[in-house]
């Protein structure tokens, strides 16, 4: 079975996109509309833009969006018979699935990504990964910190991403070095996604959910805060509100997706990241028995 998957904010580039832009009319056409959608030329942004204007939240997560879908709408004969998206990347999978219509999508995306760099200057917060130490471990310290701070991102075996408040993270990070991580690195994010404090952008796109229609997919949508494959439109809606405010379950979702067939993953977007993740979880899942 071929699964497809979607990359989150942190795997643009400068570039991306320029080529299918360039050579693609039905591409081109579809750039040229989210340029009208979202009220500005983010494709200036995408193909000759800096880096530093890549990294504001505003503009990464509908380029990421927009290279993601575009390619998945380019590829010949594209069947999946399941998909998943890591963070924003799960709208990408909706709308490669056709539960989502492109410019419901993009609409979504852009509501995200304002409501996220709101909540981000209202609750100074950011993020760090954990690299080295069991799940189970990093929850605990999580949990015995009074400030906020949660496991956020399930990414691989040995790699969880954690969120909070600047204090949060910090004593955090400390303790979990203490416990034997080989590293705890801060991140280079403008906020704590994934945490409470997303809070005040997951009540705001909640109301453009609602609003937007949801259809069945033609495939299984492995979310990640269910991990299941889901098809039904009122689950798919619920668990994309809780999104914002809940955990990346990837490990998680992808150890579901193998377990029910999944035999060829194919990145679609801009990076290489998510390959390399799904590489150590089914190596853990040969050398554990994961089911």
């Amino acid at each position: 079975m071929n699964a497809y998957v979607f990359p989150g904010q942190g795997a643009q580039f400068v570039g991306m996109g320029k080529e299918l832009y360039e050579n693609n009319v039905e591409a081109k056409a579809l750039f040229e509309k989210a340029n009208e959608i979202l009220g500005f030329r983010i494709t200036d942004e995408m193909f000759s833009g800096t880096d530093e204007g890549l990294k504001q939240t505003n503009i990464t997560q509908p380029a990421v969006f927009l290279h993601s879908v575009i390619l998945a709408k380019t590829i010949a004969n594209f069947k999946p018979d399941m998909v998943a998206g890591h963070s924003l990347g799960e709208i990408s999978a909706l709308v490669a699935s056709n539960c989502l219509a492109f410019e419901d999508g993009l609409r979504l995306v852009a509501i995200r990504a304002n409501a996220m760099q709101r909540a981000c200057e209202a609750n100074p917060s950011t993020m760090a990964a954990i690299i080295g130490l069991e799940d189970e471990i990093v929850e605990q310290v999580c949990a015995s910190i009074s400030e906020v701070v949660v496991a956020a991102n399930y990414n691989c075996p040995g790699q969880l991403v954690i969120s909070g408040s600047n204090e949060g993270i910090e004593l955090a990070c400390s303790a979990l070095t203490e416990k034997g991580a080989r590293r705890a690195l801060k991140l280079p994010v403008g906020g704590a996604f994934h945490s409470p404090l997303m809070e005040p952008a997951r009540e705001e796109l909640a109301k453009a959910i609602e609003n937007t229609v949801f259809s069945m997919p033609i495939c299984p949508v492995y979310q990640n805060v269910s991990t299941y494959g889901e098809t039904n439109p009122d689950s798919i809606k619920a668990n994309l509100i809780s999104q914002l405010t809940s955990s990346v379950k990837w490990t998680q979702s992808v150890q579901n997706m193998i377990s029910d067939g999944a035999l060829k993953f194919t990145e679609v977007g801009p990076g290489k990241a998510l390959q390399g993740m799904i590489i150590k979880i089914n190596n853990a899942v040969e050398r554990d028995g994961i089911s």
